[in-house]
């Protein structure tokens, strides 16, 4: 699919909420150990999926392949997603929320292609509360506020994922954001223990 066409079929993002960010809890570092004798590190194993994908998928799946940016973007999510202490499916949600809006791309203003000011990986918008467009196309503080709208969305742990993203994005196709759940539940199995 050409570029322009895709950025001109993605969902208008909206606000179901308002204010500042959840900043997470504070990552506890440890001591350094005064041990010198080696360490052997063992990879945790992927995670579960029925954590990743609790109802199953809703629909028919897409999939598209990611370049190194968009991996980045999903190692972003997930690394921001563990920051705020949250678990693996609160990263399966985001992923897939990115994944329909931007296709893991932190986009720019598109001039004519947009018809609103929405920015970054979750196209969140200026003039809505989400932030500056610094701050909305900083990965980060993105995923950390769609995080925040997340958290404020009672029982989102329980809910099919298009149900959550769709009461946190008040996007204009609210049964889009379904078709990435496995997708988004690969990357998060492949990057949450690396």
């Amino acid at each position: 699919m050409n570029t322009i066409f895709r950025k001109s079929m993605l969902s208008v993002a909206g606000l179901a909420f308002a204010g500042g960010v959840f900043a997470g809890p504070i990552a506890h570092v440890a001591a350094p150990s005064t041990d010198s004798r080696p360490v052997a590190v063992v990879q945790a194993d992927n995670p579960d999926t029925s954590k990743l994908i609790p109802h199953g998928t809703q629909g028919e799946q897409s999939h598209i392949d990611l370049n190194d940016e968009q991996i980045g973007n999903a190692k972003a999510i997930i690394a921001a997603t563990k920051k705020a202490g949250l678990p693996e499916r609160a990263a399966v949600i985001s992923i897939a929320t990115s994944l329909q809006e931007s296709k893991l791309e932190n986009l720019g203003h598109l001039g004519d292609m947009n018809d609103h000011d929405s920015l970054g990986l979750f196209q969140q918008r200026p003039s809505s509360g989400w932030g500056t467009p610094e701050q909305i196309t900083d990965p980060e503080y993105s995923t950390t506020a769609f995080l925040k709208g997340l958290r404020q969305v009672d029982g989102w742990q329980d809910m099919p994922l298009t149900v959550a993203a769709q009461t946190v994005q008040v996007s204009a196709y609210p049964d889009a954001y379904a078709q990435w759940e496995q997708q988004a539940a690969d990357l998060v199995g492949q990057y949450w223990n690396s």
